[in-house]
């Protein structure tokens, strides 16, 4: 079992700021809500529902803040982030305060928290998506024209014998 040696010097841990503030969280093409739970110069812990893995890159949103990092660990629905850039700490809190000291009227909406457009992967995705739907609606209904006209076709011969017989 390894011990760490009391004497040996070590560099000390960058104080963490605990906080709670909303987010948008983009992985890929995907975007997905999530909370910072805390911040430092180069580095931040969020709550995420999204399954990022650990080594890629991510985008967080936080008001008109963009904020490149990568994922450095992972812990259930918490994602330790490291930050490409040194973090403006005190601007991206004082976001959250200016909400709260109701600078914004109650039920109002952040719309620089959402992107205005959708990122153009995901509008191909979604195109692609639409197209998909559409060729299996039409391979669904020319094979219900399809059974229709064979059952039409086999069904008649012995109907048309019965109908003659009762009339």
């Amino acid at each position: 079992m390894l011990r760490r040696n009391p004497n040996a010097k070590q560099r000390p841990r960058e104080p963490r700021r605990p906080v709670v503030l909303p987010a948008r969280l983009r992985a890929g093409v995907s975007w997905s809500d999530t909370c910072i739970l805390n911040i430092s110069s180069r580095g931040l812990m969020i709550h995420s529902a999204r399954a990022t893995p650990e080594g890629s890159d991510v985008e967080l949103y936080r008001g008109e803040h963009v904020i490149v990092a990568r994922v450095i660990w992972r812990d259930g629905a918490r994602v330790g982030l490291r930050s490409v850039d040194c973090l403006p700490i005190d601007e991206l809190v004082a976001l959250g305060k200016s909400a709260a000291a109701g600078l914004t009227p109650p039920g109002a909406r952040d719309e620089r928290c959402r992107p205005l457009r959708r990122p153009p992967g995901e509008q191909a995705r979604l195109r692609g998506r639409a197209v998909e739907f559409l060729g299996v609606g039409a391979i669904a209904l020319s094979l219900a024209l399809g059974a229709w006209g064979v059952i039409g076709k086999a069904s008649g011969g012995p109907l048309a014998r019965i109908a003659a017989v009762f009339s």
